[in-house]
């Protein structure tokens, strides 16, 4: 019998850094509770993950199961190839870029199972080769809105086919595609709201939307990250 039997699977949850916390007197790193809960009611333990030493993640992240990368400021437009910064980028940490930069990159070579969402996405994309919009107009922060599922996706798979209703809070999105990312989900007005992975590289589903903000009381979107928890299981 394995020492991991019984155990819930390990999901890394990179924390993302904060001026201020209430419950905090300084500088905080932190994660949003709803996403931990959703991983937690999903059979998984949220481990959060210091933003440090992205040269040492493959060691780091051998003891996890699976990832989740979740939202946060922006990407800097360098990972993407792109010189110029518009002028509503925001909260853009090197530190932080490089550090989800290198799980991204690990998590998709290793085939470790990783659910990429908001800026989680942007980043999977960028690693890839894609690029990004650096601002939408009309951006879609505080914004909730349908959702065009492609059927026989594993998207439409996990959430029972049909369209969704998405919590969005962003004011950029992926442009070009990586290689291999294919486009399983839109906005009425194009925007690409969930990509997956061509071939056998493991398990795989970014989505921009926030699905945790109505995880609670939507099943569909719960069963995004209950579908993760049930792919990084050992075998």
């Amino acid at each position: 019998m394995s020492p991991r039997d019984g155990l819930r699977p390990l999901i890394a949850l990179p924390c993302r850094f904060s001026e201020s916390a209430s419950a905090l007197r300084y500088r905080a790193e932190v994660t949003a509770r709803a996403l931990a809960e959703a991983v937690w009611r999903g059979g998984g333990e949220p481990f959060m993950m210091h933003p440090a030493a992205p040269e040492d993640v493959a060691s780091r992240l051998a003891r996890c199961d699976g990832v989740l990368l979740p939202g946060g400021g922006d990407l800097h437009p360098r990972h993407y190839g792109v010189a110029d910064e518009h002028e509503t980028l925001y909260d853009v940490d090197d530190d932080q870029d490089d550090f989800d930069v290198a799980v991204a990159r690990h998590a998709l070579g290793a085939g470790l199972p990783l659910l990429a969402v908001c800026r989680g996405l942007q980043v999977v994309n960028a690693v890839l080769g894609g690029t990004l919009r650096q601002h939408m107009e009309p951006d879609h922060r505080h914004h909730v809105h349908p959702v065009t599922v492609t059927s026989g996706t594993l998207l439409a798979k996990i959430t029972g086919g049909g369209d969704l209703t998405a919590s969005c809070y962003h004011h950029q999105a992926a442009e070009t595609l990586g290689t291999g990312l294919t486009a399983v989900a839109r906005a009425a007005d194009g925007t690409v709201e969930a990509v997956e992975l061509d071939g056998p590289r493991g398990w795989f589903l970014g989505v921009q939307w926030h699905p945790e903000d109505t995880a609670a009381s939507d099943p569909a979107q719960q069963a995004v990250f209950t579908e993760l928890v049930e792919a990084s299981r050992p075998a």
